[in-house]
């Protein structure tokens, strides 16, 4: 049976994602950014929290974790990397690890670059993946604390899930991130009607999220390293494909547009 995906706002531009299965009754939140809207989600959908997958470390993504354990008695799962900075956590992962969500299969994939020991959960038979702060629609993580050669191989990593991976990510970023692949990529005609999709569904007060792989591979210039147009932008025309990937990288953490 197909899981149940709930996805909803949390903070000022998180969004908080739960997962469930209808026959066990398990059901998942991936990262808990602050305990009330999560509660909330689980009561609207009538729903007990039984675990918590953590991509990473940061406050915005754990700050609900001992809330939420202290009032439904859940298991907190992360990384391993990481494990002395998340609160509450009782099961620790890697990269390679697999593990089972009531009858589900979830791996675990090393995303680091964002933090050092950032994770992905993927669910290969759901055709879904939670990739917190790693890949954004149209964007990728800032580089916090790894290299941009490890983030380069981090986000190469989601482009190679199967192009009909549905992408949960972990911040409502994409008109911001719009404003800069346009400058970047700009006689891309997907890219351009992505622009118009974008600006409509925000007007509507609705999500953008979640993407996925086939649509992040046809816009997101990070996932375009390899094209002539990335490269000419990055002024990089023979450049490799993680050197354009870095120069587009620091070309954005200075943009102002």
């Amino acid at each position: 049976m197909a899981l149940s995906i709930v996805q909803f706002p949390c903070l000022s531009d998180n969004y908080g994602v739960l997962i469930h299965d209808e026959a066990t009754g398990r059901t998942a939140s991936i990262d808990a950014p602050e305990a009330a809207p999560v509660l909330a989600a689980l009561s609207a959908q009538g729903w007990k929290l039984s675990d918590i997958f953590t991509t990473h470390h940061h406050p915005d993504h754990v700050d609900g974790n001992l809330e939420l354990k202290q009032a439904t008695g859940c298991t907190i799962t992360g990384p391993r990397d990481e494990a002395d900075r998340i609160p509450g956590i009782d099961i620790l992962v890697a990269d390679g690890d697999s593990f089972d969500f009531a009858g589900h299969t979830v791996r675990v994939i090393a995303t680091p670059g964002h933090t050092l020991g950032h994770i992905i959960y993927h669910l290969p038979e759901d055709k879904v993946a939670f990739v917190g702060d790693t890949l954004f629609a149209l964007g990728c993580g800032r580089v916090l604390e790894g290299t941009l050669d490890q983030m380069f191989e981090s986000v190469e990593k989601v482009g190679d899930l199967p192009e009909d991976t549905v992408l949960y990510c972990g911040h409502e970023y994409t008109e911001a991130n719009w404003r800069f692949a346009i400058t970047r990529d700009p006689d891309n005609a997907r890219l351009i009607a992505r622009g118009d999709e974008i600006r409509r569904l925000r007007a509507e007060g609705r999500p953008t999220l979640p993407t996925t792989v086939a649509i992040e591979l046809e816009t997101n210039p990070y996932l375009r390293t390899r094209t002539p147009q990335l490269a000419v932008s990055a002024g990089l025309p023979a450049g490799t494909p993680a050197e354009i990937f870095a120069a587009t990288r620091r070309a954005k953490d200075v943009f102002k547009g």
